[in-house]
């Protein structure tokens, strides 16, 4: 028996997707949304097997792994750039993502956090995203606007050009257009679709970058990675096209749009006075702050820290040697 949370693939497709269930309907079939890529889909129940892990395809995991490398490439380039220079201000561009899923949502946060592009996100669902767009500009004021959530082209569809023939395409495009009545392309850029999403009219919106040229499924973090380069790049330099899908999943099959300014400024030197100099050193030879350098946060993690890291047996053998240079320890105690 399945039931909404369940982890499963489709015997129909090879098993090629991991899929989570939403809900069941009343004809013993299920509402199914992918872990990894960005498709939405119904399948009958006896067409479902259940798993256990969301690395369960050999696709799933290497994808997986893919993105784990690329973000610590990510991070290591951008030290080995500003090893041996003087601090700066910096202003990273921001971001406005709103999802049609919540799952997803938490997921593209999370590797904006660890990518250090500040990043605001919305759960809104694709239907209602073009009724919320325009509040959510004006409350927040984005560098950078992202529109996705789930998608698909039927499966017997008749016209490819036809936005009837799309789940959700439709709110993308919507969304879009509205969007842009409140900021211009210079102002703010925008990705949106998701998977299969059409790709030719949601551009002709007025978006930057969209999905899916080839009408492919895209990776629920192919955003993050687009993103991540207008939002680190300087605002007089151009991100290219090759530039900017440099580190997506899917590619230019599952990704396109034009090239943009960067969205990231850059201010003069962090002026550090002698303490936080002397600070800065400490830190780098790894030794501790004294309480009042630290912040209220870093005085409560050293606080639940233990003590000791040693285990109970090389304590009591430390221990041991202290008492032997002065006398033994009592019986009961050994």
């Amino acid at each position: 028996m399945f039931s909404p949370g369940d982890y499963v693939v489709r015997l129909s497709y090879n098993k090629d997707i991991l899929f989570r269930i939403t809900y069941i309907l009343p004809n013993q079939a299920a509402r199914l949304i992918g872990v990894s890529y960005r498709i939405i889909a119904d399948a009958p129940l006896s067409d479902l097997i259940a798993v256990d892990s969301m690395r369960y395809t050999s696709q799933e995991d290497s994808v997986m792994n893919t993105i784990d490398e690329t973000v610590q490439k990510i991070i290591k380039k951008r030290q080995e750039m500003q090893k041996g220079k003087t601090p700066t201000f910096q202003k990273t561009g921001t971001v406005l993502h709103m999802d049609g899923d919540a799952f997803y949502l938490q997921l593209c946060l999370k590797y904006y956090k660890a990518l250090n592009i500040p990043a605001i996100g919305e759960h809104v669902p694709e239907s209602e995203q073009p009724k919320k767009v325009k509040y959510f500009i004006e409350k927040y004021s984005p560098d950078i606007l992202v529109l996705t959530g789930h998608d698909s082209l039927n499966k017997n569809y008749k016209d490819l050009y036809d936005l009837t023939e799309y789940r959700n395409s439709s709110y993308f495009v919507e969304s879009v257009k509205r969007a842009r009545s409140v900021k211009s392309s210079e102002a703010m850029v925008i990705f949106a679709g998701a998977c299969q999403s059409y790709f030719e009219e949601i551009l002709a919106a007025g978006a930057d970058y969209a999905a899916s040229p080839s009408r492919v499924l895209i990776h629920a973090l192919d955003p993050v990675f687009v993103v991540e380069k207008i939002a680190h790049c300087p605002f007089h330099q151009v991100v290219s096209i090759d530039e900017a899908l440099e580190n997506s999943i899917t590619k230019f099959k599952g990704l396109g749009g034009y090239e943009v300014l960067g969205k990231c400024r850059r201010g003069g030197p962090v002026m550090l006075d002698d303490n936080a100099k002397k600070t800065e050193v400490k830190e780098e030879r790894g030794e501790k702050k004294s309480p009042n350098q630290m912040t209220s946060e870093e005085i409560q993690r050293e606080l639940a820290m233990p003590l000791f890291k040693d285990t109970n047996y090389e304590f009591r053998n430390r221990m041991q040697e202290y008492f032997n240079k002065n006398k033994s320890l009592p019986k009961n105690e050994r």
